[in-house]
C-alpha cells in the first residue's frame, strides 16, 4: 500500500547524491541533504550545482523553484527531520589501495547518535560503493552503539547499489534498466522499494523494469561487479584494437561490431580507445583487487584489466612519436580534459596519464581545451599545460592533436578545419570519432585500431 511521500536526508552533496537529491526534489518530496563545505551548500541552496553534469541545472532549478530541496552541513538535523536516509559519501582509495570507509565511518555514527533521539521507525540506505560486509557490519553496528536502538525494530537498513553513468546521470536516474535493493530484513526491503513505486509511478511496469531484492552483502557485489565487468570490457576491446594495428586492412571497429551482435554479448563498452577513467572503475577495481588480496584471493583478470588500461596512454603517445618523432621540440595540443562527454569529472581521466606521458618524453609545450572541465582540470594538471578557451586556439600552429574526450563540438571538426589551423596537420584520435578514409585522405591521421 502507498502512503503519504516520506521526507528523505541524503548524506553526501556529490555526483550521486546531489543527483538523487534533486531528481526527489523534483518529483515533490522534501529532501535534506548535507555537506561539510558551507560555500558548496550556499551554492546548491542558490539553484546552482557545483560541479558541472549534463541535465542537473535544470533539475536543480526545478528543485529550487518547488523549494523541495535544502542542503544544510548538519547530519543529525537532517536525520531528525526525515524518514529515510540515504549515505552517499565518497569511499575512495587508500595509498595501499584499499577502500577508505573513513566518512562511512563518520556518517553512520552521526546517524546513530540523531536516531538515539528519535522514536519513529528510520531507514537507513547506503548507497555508496562499499566492500561486502561494510553495510552490516560498519553502518549497522555503528547506528546500534550509538542509538542504543535495535535493528529491524527501530530502523531499517539497505544497501542499493547506483548504476549512473556520468554525464547520463539524470536520464538513467529517471529511466532505470534495475533497481536493486540489499536488504537487512522485509520490513527494510519494503520501505525502499514502496519509495521508488512512489518516485516512478508505474515505470517499472510499463517498460519492464526489474527490481531485485538480495541480501546486503549480494547487492554490495553486485555494484563491483557491474563495475568490473564493463571495464574488463573495455580492456578487452583495446587489448584487440592494439592486435588489430598489426595487420594491415583491419579496423577495430568493426570487429567490435561484429562481436557485439552477439547476444550474449551486445555492442556497449567495446569502443576502442585511449581508455576508460572516471571516479569509478579504477577505484572500485583497485578495491576489490585489494578487498580479494586480504581473503588470499588474487584476481588475474582484474590486475591485467588494469594494466591494459593504463598502457593506453603510453600507446596513444608512442603513435604520436611514430608520426613526429621526437615530441619535446613540437606544439601538442590536446582536445578533451574531463574523463567523458556530459560531465567536469577530471578523476582517472585519460587527459591526466597522457600528459604525464608526454612530461615524461620532456614535452613542455602542451595546451588544452575542454568546453566543460577546464577549472577542474587545472586541480588536477596544474600548470604543466596551457589552457585556451576556443578550439581554434588550441590547435592553432600545432604540430599534433590529441582527441581525448568525445564531445559533440570535436565530432563535427572537417580534415579542412585542422589543416587550416594547424602547423603540420597531425590527429591522433584517441576516441574513434572520424571517419578514417575521409581523414586519411587529406591529413596524416592515427587511431585506436586501425593501422
Amino acid at each position: 500500500m502507498i502512503m503519504n511521500k516520506p521526507k528523505i536526508s541524503i548524506a553526501g552533496c556529490g555526483f550521486v547524491g546531489l543527483v538523487s537529491a534533486s531528481s526527489f526534489a523534483s518529483k515533490g518530496f522534501s529532501v535534506i541533504a548535507t555537506t561539510i563545505n558551507e560555500k558548496e551548500a550556499d551554492l546548491i541552496n542558490s539553484g546552482k550545482s557545483p560541479f558541472y553534469e549534463d541535465g542537473l541545472d535544470i533539475l536543480l532549478k526545478k528543485a529550487h523553484e518547488l523549494k523541495n530541496l535544502k542542503v544544510i552541513t548538519n547530519n543529525h538535523d537532517a536525520v531528525l527531520n526525515s524518514d529515510i536516509t540515504f549515505i552517499s559519501v565518497g569511499t575512495p582509495i587508500k595509498d595501499d589501495k584499499s577502500i577508505d570507509l573513513s566518512y562511512i565511518d563518520n556518517v553512520s555514527e552521526q546517524i546513530g547518535f540523531a536516531l538515539k533521539e528519535k522514536e519513529e521507525y528510520h531507514l537507513v540506505v547506503d548507497r555508496s560503493t562499499v566492500v561486502p560486509g561494510t553495510t552490516r557490519n560498519l553502518i549497522g553496528k555503528n547506528i546500534i552503539e550509538n542509538s542504543g536502538k535495535e535493528i529491524g525494530k527501530d530502523f531499517g537498513l539497505c544497501m542499493q547499489p547506483e548504476f549512473l553513468a556520468e554525464g547520463k546521470s539524470v536520464e538513467i536516474t529517471f529511466n532505470p534498466d534495475r533497481i536493486i535493493i540489499g536488504e537487512y530484513d522485509k520490513k527494510s526491503g519494503d520501505t525502499l522499494e514502496n519509495l521508488y513505486h512512489q518516485f516512478y509511478y508505474d515505470y517499472f511496469s510499463k517498460n519492464n523494469c526489474p527490481i531485485r531484492r538480495m541480501t546486503l552483502e549480494s547487492a554490495e557485489l553486485v555494484k563491483y561487479a557491474n563495475n568490473c565487468f564493463l571495464a574488463t570490457k573495455i580492456s578487452f576491446a583495446n587489448e584487440f584494437a592494439n592486435l588489430a594495428e598489426l595487420i594491415p586492412n583491419v579496423d577495430i571497429q568493426q570487429v567490435m561490431d561484429g562481436i557485439g551482435l552477439d547476444y550474449r554479448i551486445n555492442s556497449h563498452f567495446l569502443g576502442a580507445g585511449v581508455g576508460f577513467g572516471g571516479s569509478c572503475f579504477n577505484k572500485d577495481i583497485n578495491a576489490i583487487l585489494n578487498w580479494g588480496a586480504q581473503k588470499k584471493n588474487n584476481s588475474r583478470i582484474l590486475e591485467s584489466v588494469l594494466k591494459i588500461n593504463d598502457n593506453q596512454a603510453i600507446h596513444i603517445v608512442d603513435i604520436a612519436e611514430e608520426l613526429l618523432g621526437d615530441l619535446n621540440k613540437e606544439k601538442i595540443s590536446i582536445l578533451g580534459l574531463s574523463f567523458k562527454p556530459g560531465t567536469s569529472d577530471m578523476r582517472e581521466a585519460p587527459s591526466i596519464k597522457v600528459v604525464n606521458e608526454l612530461i615524461k618524453r620532456d614535452v613542455r609545450n602542451i595546451v588544452g581545451y575542454d568546453p566543460k572541465a577546464m577549472e577542474e582540470a587545472k586541480k588536477y594538471l596544474g600548470d604543466s599545460i596551457n589552457y585556451v578557451n576556443s578550439i581554434e586556439e588550441a590547435i592553432k600552429d600545432s604540430d599534433c592533436v590529441f582527441i581525448l574526450t568525445d564531445w559533440g563540438e570535436f565530432k563535427v571538426l572537417s580534415p579542412e578545419f585542422f589543416i587550416k589551423y594547424m602547423k603540420t596537420p597531425n590527429v591522433i584520435d584517441g576516441r574513434r570519432i572520424y571517419s578514417f578514409n575521409e581523414f586519411t585522405e587529406k591529413l596524416n591521421y592515427r587511431t585506436i585500431g586501425h593501422r
